[in-house]
């Protein structure tokens, strides 16, 4: 039988001084009271309780027991509820992965925004290309660009990942200005490499309905968004990259978008995470503010 409900049967039948009635307390029969009682005694070598027809009372080890068991059980309770607060509170650690550009310029604020929510909760952010293995790693959600592979894992879809095709005024001025996209086989196109695989080397664009593909020459392929926006600042070449990290050159003039009339690809991003997990309160309110943020429209 399990001890602690045991105990709580034995606690009911001194308090309310019967078997009988402690039964009704607990939803028990009166046998199965008995039964975990004489499981006490049983594992104590010892009685608990003296019984008489008319009345029962507390022996001597009994009336120790009991305050005991109070104490046990108390804390139990106490052990129960702080399970529940910690399942109602957002508190703890989360760790979470990401690709480098989307975690160091678009997830960035929004960790900081929700650890200012939930001041109880700590983020450990992996920032990289490569595709993690969530259980293996130990992660607890993760962010993917691109086509998913089939697995057991839960997916939720977030809004595209938009890329815009731009350039310094300084290239442009020695190169001229691409029209259409064709124009940019005679353009230097900076590769972002990934660690998975070469850049791209073709192009996409789309026109309403219509889609153009463009094989581009990329002389010079990075790893790292920030140095491949170096190079494009220097006026070195046409840079694909996401509209969020290359936003703030665009804005300033530094940088200018290209081919306004068509649409670069924009790739599709998910919310990864463990189908069978039992969320916890934090990651259940990452994952809906990350829907909230991010969600496809």
């Amino acid at each position: 039988m399990d001890r602690l409900t045991s105990m709580g049967a034995f606690v009911m039948a001194a308090e309310s001084g019967s078997y009988a009635s402690a039964a009704e307390r607990l939803g028990l029969s009166p046998q199965m009271v008995a039964k975990h009682v004489a499981a006490l005694e049983q594992r104590l070598g010892a009685r608990l309780l003296n019984r008489t027809t008319r009345r029962q009372s507390l022996t001597e080890l009994g009336s120790a027991y009991y305050e005991r068991c109070k104490l046990i059980l108390s804390e139990a309770q106490a052990a129960d509820s702080l399970a529940q607060i910690m399942n109602d509170t957002p508190r703890g650690k989360l760790k979470i992965s990401a690709p480098i550009t989307f975690g160091s310029y678009s997830l960035m604020p929004f960790v900081t925004d929700f650890l200012r929510q939930h001041p109880e909760v700590e983020i450990d952010l992996h920032l990289t290309d490569r595709f993690v293995d969530l259980v293996e790693e130990g992660y607890e959600v993760t962010f993917r660009i691109g086509p998913l592979a089939a697995s057991s894992l839960t997916a939720r879809p977030l809004a595209p990942y938009r890329l815009v095709a731009c350039a310094a005024p300084s290239y442009l001025s020695d190169r001229g200005v691409p029209q259409i996209p064709d124009d940019l086989k005679n353009h230097e196109c900076l590769g972002y490499a990934y660690w998975s695989r070469p850049a791209d080397r073709e192009w996409v664009f789309y026109k309403g309905s219509a889609v153009e593909r463009v094989q581009v020459a990329s002389r010079l392929q990075v790893n790292e968004s920030k140095a491949l926006l170096s190079a494009a600042l220097d006026g070195f070449g046409i840079v694909l990259g996401p509209k969020d990290f290359l936003e703030p050159a665009l804005c300033s003039g530094e940088l200018v978008r290209l081919l306004p009339d068509y649409e670069a690809p924009s790739r599709q991003m998910h919310l990864l995470y463990t189908a069978n997990r039992q969320r916890t309160a934090k990651l259940r309110r990452f994952i809906d503010a990350t829907l909230a943020r991010f969600g496809a429209p």
